[in-house]
């Protein structure tokens, strides 16, 4: 008689129950190689709705998730956890990007390792993978490895264990002038951080126990054989589940270097955007109010800092047509680049100018803002417009100029001159005198004393004069009087004829 026992077998439906609440991903595979059962969590973590959508077997999964290493690398047929796991491998801890194969831009990311369960004999009987959803720690550490990388002010960070750099961005590189070669896997003291600071053992004491570094001033060695003088300090930090220091930088040398420097909500921009020719201006892109100006726009639209400041170019009425100036601010929300958009604005004293408007979004102090450049063309049109009048005069009494060139000449003129302004024949009598001695080369000076009035009236004159033949300066108005044919030499020849009477 056989007195020996058979093991107890595993109890599945026991086994399920008990691992169907776990905060764990499990993945159940029989010997066959099919998925026999896999908990609630597995399938959330694969973005699906019942345990089908994983695939009935390796190959099934395979099909249906695409699985990449961390650095992009595909994983191959027979790399996937669960083809090794049926091909009798242990896995540890192996951290995977999993896609759905029909969207590769959906990322999530796992932690796989296996588990073999015997029965009471030793013998496998149940294969089993443990998921474990890493995309929130790892979605972290990227938003700060981007935000580390952008942003301006300089940074290092160093592993506290052994004291080397593992992280640099552009803003320390750019201050130093150092290669990101240079920095990283050097330590502390071979960069030279704390070499030349009064509390630098201090700094190092603080740095070895991993206590906050307070802000303190330091001298950092450059590459060329001088130094940068900074205010450094130092967070300690985990990155990729490592203890780290976090050090940020305040130039000292390119404030004193900066005899007007702005405030540290104007330290992005830079003195080019100030002293730069073209005209530019930023302004939020909730509102769209401006918040800075530079010289150049504020001289194109006549308007002081202080005006612009505060306000949107609805409430300047900046641009003549409102419509596209509705369309351009909607291409900045959708986030499309505006390059060269021509449209007309309107200066405060209500002249207009040509331009050419490009505008870009831009992030400045953690807010989303447009960072707008205009280029002034009027004088091109009106050259261009000169230019067609000369070819005209030339050819006036050509009679061997052709008809088709004469009617693109004319069809050129007619495009260059769209714009409607008033006639010689709107213009006041006074208007007109006062347009004459412009084109005759008259200050408001000799003007007032040609006139016999004062120089306040005489810039009246002129003030009105310009609105009504929209123009901004007296080389625009001579060009618009010759255009029509209005020299000034009679109202000269007249005014001369009167004083000799007198």
């Amino acid at each position: 008689m056989n007195d020996r026992l058979e093991p107890p077998r595993i109890n599945r439906g026991s086994l399920q129950e008990l691992i169907g609440g776990l905060s764990d991903g499990i993945i159940l595979i029989d010997q066959a190689g099919a998925i026999a059962w896999a908990n609630d969590a597995a399938i959330v973590m694969h973005r699906a709705k019942a345990i089908d959508d994983l695939g009935r077997d390796a190959a099934g999964y395979r099909r249906r998730f695409t699985l990449r290493y961390r650095n992009n690398h595909p994983l191959e047929e027979g790399q996937y956890p669960l083809e090794r796991l049926l091909a009798g491998e242990t896995i540890d801890d192996m951290t995977v990007e999993v896609s759905p194969s029909d969207n590769l831009d959906l990322v999530w990311v796992h932690t796989v390792r296996s588990m073999v369960i015997s029965d009471a004999g030793g013998k496998a009987d149940v294969l089993a993978l443990i998921l474990r959803d890493e995309t929130p720690r790892f979605e972290a550490e990227e938003r700060f490895e981007r935000s580390f990388n952008a942003n301006p002010a300089p940074g290092l960070i160093c592993r506290l264990e052994d004291n080397r750099f593992i992280r640099v961005n552009q803003g320390f590189l750019e201050m130093t002038g150092f290669s990101k070669e240079d920095v990283i896997g050097k330590t502390v003291d071979a960069v030279g951080l704390f070499s030349n600071c009064e509390t630098g053992d201090d700094a190092l004491l603080k740095l070895s126990e991993g206590r906050v570094i307070r802000h303190r001033e330091s001298l950092i060695p450059l590459p060329d054989g001088g130094d940068r003088l900074v205010i450094v300090a130092g967070e300690p930090i985990s990155v990729v589940e490592e203890l780290c220091m976090l050090f940020t930088f305040a130039d000292l040398d390119a404030r004193r270097k900066a005899q007007n420097a702005l405030r540290q909500s104007e330290e992005r921009f830079s003195k080019s955007f100030r002293l730069s020719p073209a005209p530019a201006a930023i302004s939020r892109l909730a509102d769209f109010v401006f918040t800075e100006a530079n010289d150049a726009f504020l001289q194109i639209s006549g308007y002081g800092l202080t005006e612009v400041v505060g306000r949107t170019a609805a409430e300047l009425h900046l641009w003549e047509d409102v419509a596209a100036r509705r369309a351009l601010e909607q291409k900045l929300r959708d986030n499309i680049f505006v390059r060269n958009e021509p449209t007309r604005l309107k200066q405060k004293d209500g002249a207009m100018a040509d331009c050419l408007v490009s505008a870009e979004r831009v992030e400045i102090n953690d807010e989303q803002c447009v960072i707008w450049a205009l280029q002034d063309v009027t004088e091109r049109r009106r050259s261009e417009t000169q230019l067609v009048e000369a070819i005209e005069s030339v050819m006036a009494d050509t009679s061997w100029f052709s008809r088709s060139i004469v009617e693109r000449l004319a069809t050129l003129k007619q495009a260059s001159t769209a714009v409607p302004t008033a006639t010689l024949m709107e213009l006041s009598d006074r208007e007109r005198e006062i347009l004459g001695l412009i084109c005759v080369g008259q200050s408001d000076a000799d003007m007032a004393q040609t006139l016999h009035l004062s120089r306040n009236t005489i810039r009246n004159h002129v003030t009105s004069l310009y609105g009504k033949i929209r123009v901004n300066r007296r080389a625009a108005a001579v060009i618009w009087a010759r255009e029509r044919g209005f020299t000034g030499a009679a109202t000269g020849k007249a005014l001369d004829h009167k004083k000799k009477k007198k």
